[in-house]
């Protein structure tokens, strides 16, 4: 589903050049369930970013089901994500003033999908991560846990081939972090591709794969024998 072959990236300024990314090979199914580790400055977002058509690549291939990514038009990159990719952050990335329920449905309002269409279809995604009845509150009036569980939904309403999760747990107390790691593991169970992108081994544990990434190369890749949360 994904490929990447020799992915390199480098940021320049005007006196020095930081490579992030050295040559990355990794292969990635579809419907698997894995997670990216590395301390700070390995180049692990950078590359979720890459993956995620967020971020171009200097060198190298990245295929997405065999569709060669590169010097994609802003619009080619939109149309690419809105299409196949859904993203959760770790700072939920909410519309303060907008509605649990408007969060939800704005991937939606930009496909123009009609008002009460969308409404609609938010509704049932808000129910599926167990916040129907927190539908009309904003982001200031729920948990840090509903934000995340509401920022779920909204990945999940395009119906993405992938879901891309960058330290979704990372603001997250302990218990809070286990249970939105089990919507993944619930929404994984359905075919979704995901790839969560954190630092606590615990939450990689719950993953069915780590990958792991040290100065910008592929460290080794670990197969997690059981992915369950909160054992």
């Amino acid at each position: 589903m994904i490929e990447l072959k020799n992915i390199r990236k480098a940021y320049t300024t005007e006196y020095t050049k930081l490579e992030v990314l050295k040559g990355i090979d990794m292969n990635i199914e579809h419907g698997e369930f894995l997670s990216i580790m590395g301390s700070s400055g390995s180049g692990k977002s950078t590359l979720l970013n890459i993956i995620g058509i967020l971020d171009d690549y200097d060198s190298g291939d990245y295929r997405f089901d065999g569709e060669l990514i590169k010097g994609l038009s802003q619009r080619q990159a939109a149309q690419y994500r809105n299409r196949l990719i859904g993203f959760v952050f770790q700072s939920f990335n909410l519309l303060s003033f907008k509605t649990a329920l408007e969060n939800v449905a704005l991937p939606l309002y930009y496909q123009k999908v009609d008002r009460r269409k969308r409404q609609t279809v938010a509704m049932e995604y808000l129910d599926m991560v167990g916040l129907k009845d927190w539908a009309h509150h904003l982001p200031n009036q729920m948990s840090g846990g509903q934000q995340q569980r509401v920022a779920i939904a909204r990945a999940l309403i395009s119906q993405p081939k992938v879901i891309l999760a960058d330290e979704p747990t990372g603001a997250l107390d302990t218990n809070t972090s286990y249970e939105v790691m089990k919507i993944f593991r619930e929404i994984n169970q359905q075919g979704i591709t995901i790839i969560v992108v954190t630092h606590e081994h615990d939450i990689a544990n719950m993953t069915k794969r780590i990958i792991h990434l040290k100065d910008g190369l592929i460290d080794g890749s670990t197969s997690v024998a059981t992915a369950s949360a909160g054992s």
